[in-house]
């Protein structure tokens, strides 16, 4: 069975970090990328980041870069996503999902951990 499952969300001020997690089971996970992806109420569901198979490709949406990193441990089939000075527009589901390459359509998708950003 195919699992991705987020954890690490939570509530936090503004200016704080938190990172999230992406545990992986169930498919071959050093060969796909892993994106992270979020979405608030009311709003689309957008793209926040993006890490290739081998780790040597990330991507950033222009609203995290520079304070948001992501990178992946293949032995421990997780991906980790680093999310520093948080805003208070960063509230939003956060979900971790897998495709072959970060501009594919992606096949699997976890559950959703909630990020709340206090002001």
């Amino acid at each position: 069975e195919v699992q991705l499952v987020e954890s690490g969300g939570g509530l936090v001020q503004a200016g704080g970090s938190l990172r999230l997690s992406c545990a992986a089971s169930g498919f071959p996970f050093a060969d796909y990328a892993i994106g992270w992806f979020r979405q608030a109420p009311g709003k689309e569901r957008e793209g926040v980041s993006c890490i290739s198979s081998s780790g040597s490709y990330t991507y950033y949406a222009d609203f995290v870069k520079g304070r948001f990193t992501i990178h992946r441990n293949n032995a421990k089939n997780t991906v980790y996503l680093q999310m520093n000075n948080l805003k208070p527009e960063d509230t939003a589901v956060y979900y971790c999902a897998a495709t072959e390459i970060c501009q594919y359509e992606y096949d699997f998708w976890g559950q959703g951990t909630q990020v709340t950003v206090s002001s």
